[in-house]
């Protein structure tokens, strides 16, 4: 067999593979996310059990299930609590509803009535059919993709399924992570291992860096948004402000999103100029300790992804795949990158590009 046809051959076989995955993916999105979901709980805490099966000379075995146990000790009274807060504040602002629908009408009517001064062909009756005509079709491409998320990532799991097999999955994971590994490099043709290593070294980096490094940021953010609408005394505050915060892993939208629904909510609520300008205040400072101090010292500015690249792969995941398709879009992101920069790499030094 010639060297032309074994190129042939193995880039079918790539191609074949890629295909296959993707195909497999769309078609068990329904099934995979507590499987994904178990598989990278391992993947953040194989550097913890490499390091307590080191200093505490025990089996990768043990130490997986003492770590497990400890993390499900710390999380479970969390989402309880966090459970909680949020099922009272949803109770409170279902209660005050008709009271925020009412102030929201009358600041519109003060707000027309000012600028009909400016601009005589507004009035609340235009405003009011402009409103009943084109609002719900302007939100229906928003509530398409959410309805897509919602329903690719658990149409057949439910939160029970989730927290009984991930922490399961995850458990194997982390024991036979070495073993895992090890049996995917054996498959490598020896003339590639070089290559493929490198390449596996620059994904782990990157990932590690970005998911590690986000998830800390998303927490601290969440934590200093809800605290800081906690303090403004905004109902629905803390939620509003942990759900900032965990969007941010997709960039800027969700210190963009949380904004909005911050001062949709304090306008409803208060009105006044002071307690607006507190909410500004909040989100103005949560931006500044993000851009200065999170994001560059715990996710680092050279991991190799830039944020409108991660931003359209968690998109386009989203849209695709589901929740499923968010979980996995940085990995493959990371992948795609590497790849790409492999390919320039060789390009640049391909005949092609040397000789034109």
């Amino acid at each position: 067999m010639t060297k032309q046809n074994v190129n042939n051959q193995r880039y079918l076989i790539i191609t074949a593979t890629l295909l296959l995955t993707g195909f497999l993916l769309y078609v068990l999105r329904s099934v995979l996310l507590p499987f994904v979901v178990g598989i990278l709980v391992a993947y953040f805490l194989d550097p913890l059990v490499n390091k307590i099966t080191k200093y505490c000379k025990i089996s990768r075995s043990w130490a997986s299930v003492a770590l497990l146990f400890l993390v499900l000790l710390i999380l479970l009274p969390l989402l309880v609590l966090a459970g909680s807060v949020a099922f009272s504040q949803i109770s409170e602002f279902a209660e005050n509803l008709p009271m925020y629908l009412q102030t929201c009408k009358t600041k519109m009517f003060e707000f027309f009535a000012v600028a009909q001064d400016y601009f005589p062909a507004l009035s609340w009756k235009n405003a009011d059919e402009f409103w009943r005509g084109n609002a719900g079709e302007s939100l229906k491409p928003f509530l398409k993709v959410v309805q897509k998320i919602v329903s690719n990532g658990f149409a057949f799991i439910n939160v029970i399924s989730l927290l009984l097999i991930s922490p399961v999955v995850a458990f194997y994971m982390l024991r036979d992570w070495h073993d895992f590994t090890r049996k995917i490099y054996d498959l490598v043709p020896k003339k590639h291992k070089k290559t493929v290593t490198d390449g596996v070294k620059q994904i782990d980096r990157i990932i590690s860096g970005y998911l590690r490094g986000q998830f800390m940021v998303c927490v601290a953010l969440g934590t200093f948004y809800s605290c800081g609408l906690w303090l403004v005394n905004l109902n629905l505050g803390i939620l509003i402000g942990f759900l900032a915060g965990l969007i941010s892993f997709i960039p800027y939208v969700g210190s963009i999103s949380g904004f909005l629904m911050a001062m949709v909510l304090v306008i409803t609520q208060y009105g006044t100029w002071p307690k607006i300008a507190e909410v500004i205040l909040v989100f103005v400072i949560g931006q500044f300790i993000e851009g200065n101090f999170l994001t560059p010292k715990l996710v680092g500015e050279n991991i190799g992804l830039h944020p409108v690249w991660v931003m359209f792969a968690l998109l386009s995941g989203g849209v695709l795949l589901g929740l499923l398709g968010m979980i996995i879009a940085v990995p493959l992101a990371a992948c795609i990158g590497v790849f790409l920069r492999y390919l320039i790499e060789n390009y640049k030094k391909s005949a092609i590009y040397l000789e034109g």
